[in-house]
């Protein structure tokens, strides 16, 4: 089988932290992928202009950067992306936030494994013995591994994250668009791994380094923590369809800049 894959970076008011992620994206990490799609989320600092400045001179990769119609939240654009994989015949999305937390170069190496495209999904998992994080406070710390056991009673196995910035999902597990009726919120990833339980699907977490510099983080902890406690507890209950799921709302976007090599 020949792989395409789809680089995809959310957006959202992290120009600095773009130019610094998009100078890791070198002609090596880059060949791995037939296309790079950047979609922003409204923001207000000039994150698309300075994607194109820093991604216009990438060579032998197509870049596509859009605007989203509205302010879709994380989830929302996780829809535009995973439809835009499927739609172009990708056969994997990798999923990078674009903040710079997270390192494309901990999946790189791991694509040349071909049983690794095998799963339906891979997620980077910054809490494993063999994740580094930096800048993470202790008391994020704490959370997070707790949701993260509370998790793992509930779903019968070993969770070790319930959202990174840097997963990878196969065209084949997308394939049936069952994330259209999820809401679009900062919860979107959990509502996926939940469905991965559900489904049966063959997913793996793989540790990555993570750093906290100078990022702005749009998460709630309490507000979201709550939620997610409340997703597990569906889930350990046995109830079929997460709480908040409804039909689907279109996400659309314009075209900001694109090149093709």
């Amino acid at each position: 089988m020949n792989e395409r894959l789809l680089l995809f970076i959310p957006v959202y008011n992290c120009a600095p932290q773009f130019k610094r992620l998009a100078a890791k994206l070198d002609g090596a990490a880059l060949a791995r992928f037939s296309e790079v799609l950047v979609a922003d989320n409204g923001s207000s600092d000039g994150t698309l202009e300075a994607a194109r400045e820093a991604l216009a001179g990438k060579k032998g990769v197509s870049v596509t950067l859009v605007r989203n119609s509205g302010n879709y939240s994380l989830g929302g654009s996780l829809k535009i992306a995973f439809n835009y994989c499927l739609d172009k015949g990708y056969t994997h999305c990798a999923v990078l936030h674009g903040d710079d937390q997270a390192d494309l170069r901990d999946l790189l190496p791991r694509l040349e494994d071909g049983n690794f495209l095998g799963h339906d999904c891979a997620f980077g998992s910054r809490f494993t013995a063999e994740s580094k994080l930096a800048g993470y406070s202790t008391v994020r710390l704490l959370g997070n591994k707790a949701l993260n056991l509370l998790a793992s009673l509930a779903a019968g196995r070993r969770i070790t994250d319930l959202g990174s910035g840097l997963n990878l999902y196969s065209a084949a597990f997308l394939k049936t668009r069952f994330y259209e009726g999820y809401p679009d919120g900062l919860t979107f990833d959990v509502h996926v791994l939940l469905h991965c339980l559900r489904s049966g699907a063959d997913f793996i977490f793989f540790p990555i380094s993570w750093r906290e510099e100078d990022q702005k983080s749009n998460a709630r902890a309490f507000r979201q923590g709550l939620e997610i406690l409340s997703l597990l507890a569906r889930h350990a209950l046995g109830a079929a369809r997460p709480a908040g799921a409804g039909p689907a709302a279109p996400h659309t976007f314009k075209i900001f800049y694109s090149h093709r090599p």
